[in-house]
């Protein structure tokens, strides 16, 4: 099985960047669920999710996420795609979100 590899914004200025999630930007929430899809049986504690290349910086940004964020993170993005009427992913998305709850350790009292 290939590795998938993550998306790679390239703006120009990192405002150009911050826009982008002002603005909500549906191509950041595809980057972070698929990214999260992928890597849901992961065991590493944090994954990355997608990398911004600022040309006005040379530098590039790897954005990370823990996995036990995963859970908030696709419920925080299934509203986009629900608002595209994207229900396949939807369904997919909530599958997921029910595995992750199903596998989180529990807390000791």
């Amino acid at each position: 099985m290939s590795k998938i590899k993550p998306r790679e914004f390239e703006v120009d200025t990192l405002s150009d960047f911050q826009e982008l999630v002002n603005n909500k930007s549906f191509s950041i929430s595809q980057a972070i669920v698929t990214s999260i899809l992928n890597n849901l049986k992961t065991r590493k504690k944090h994954i990355h999710i997608f990398s911004v290349k600022c040309l006005e910086e040379n530098t590039i940004f790897d954005l990370t996420l823990e996995k036990n964020n995963f859970t908030d993170a696709l419920k925080t993005n299934l509203k986009y795609y629900e608002d595209r009427e994207m229900y396949e992913d939807c369904a997919r998305i909530c599958k997921a979100i029910e595995t992750l709850n199903k596998t989180k350790p529990s807390k000791v009292k």
